[in-house]
């Protein structure tokens, strides 16, 4: 989680307004508003479409089952949990349903979070560290490869990763090395502040973030959380928060087409009105995206 503690609810405005300003600020005209090329620079559109491309959910032959509970701390992973010896979760909640779920099947569970003392329930299986996660081990910091090591040394056994800590996501994956995260058979991630994916600067770290995953691993379900308002520019739609769920590619061969959104296991994160995932997000994205709203 973020090392400045803040109400949920307080954070979900700010969430909004971020949505809303960057809204507008897209919105600009460009000739009259001539700074606008100073503050921000819109990213190429056929890049940021072959992303979402890129991405657009696949289906496993095993299906997606949810761990966690019925909203906010539940997630959909691939029904393929056998051989996994460990979970590795930065970022410490107030729930603890996701982990518990993972612990009762047997899996441990590797917990690191500075801000709190240890997780929202115990459980023989779970172990905390006081620590954060980054891009580079300092104080109060650890990187993810640090961690995994210490926890996991032997790579004799499948991995999976569950993060979210507040938008440090990007550093701890652009840091990590590719044979790391390809000992996660399965890695599902809250992304933040995915509506900056609309400027030029952000989408150049955003982009590679995603196509570091997709080396290794197939993006096979992806939820928005509707604790914040979609943005829409030039016809592509982007909720700033979505959880994302990738399974390593030697999981499974016959992935088909997603088909059905939102899944019949989705839960609303907070009491805000629904979000569902726009269309542009759930095929792949056709060159006349952007004519009116996918």
């Amino acid at each position: 989680m973020i090392p400045i503690k803040i109400s949920f609810s307080l954070y979900s405005r700010w969430q909004r307004f971020q949505a809303m300003a960057t809204a507008a600020l897209y919105k600009l005209p460009r000739i009259r508003f001539g700074i606008k090329s100073i503050i921000v620079r819109a990213a190429d559109k056929p890049s940021l479409l072959e992303l979402m491309s890129r991405l657009h959910p696949t289906s496993p032959v095993r299906g997606l089952v949810r761990l966690g509970p019925d909203g906010d701390g539940g997630y959909l992973v691939p029904n393929d949990l056998d051989g996994i010896k460990a979970l590795f979760s930065p970022g410490v909640s107030s729930i603890s349903g996701f982990e518990r779920d993972c612990a009762d099947r047997g899996i441990q569970v590797f917990l690191a979070d500075r801000t709190v003392n240890g997780p929202a329930e115990s459980h023989p299986l779970f172990h905390a560290k006081k620590l954060h996660i980054g891009a580079f081990a300092d104080d109060g910091f650890t990187t993810l490869e640090q961690w995994v090591n210490e926890m996991a040394p032997r790579p004799d056994g499948d991995l999976m990763l569950q993060m979210d800590i507040e938008g440090f996501e990007y550093e701890v994956l652009l840091s990590a090395p590719e044979e790391l995260l390809r000992r996660f058979r399965i890695i599902t991630i809250e992304f933040h502040g995915l509506h900056n994916l609309f400027t030029k600067a952000f989408f150049a770290l955003g982009s590679r973030v995603f196509y570091k995953l997709l080396k290794s691993h197939n993006c096979v379900h992806i939820h928005p959380n509707n604790s914040a308002r979609p943005v829409w520019f030039r016809g592509i739609c982007i909720p700033p928060t979505m959880e994302f769920t990738f399974y390593r590619k030697d999981g499974d061969d016959n992935l088909g087409e997603a088909s059905t959104y939102p899944h019949s296991l989705d839960r609303d994160n907070s009491p805000a009105p629904p979000v569902p995932l726009p269309k542009c997000w759930q095929h792949p994205v056709q060159s006349n995206v952007g004519k009116g709203r996918p």
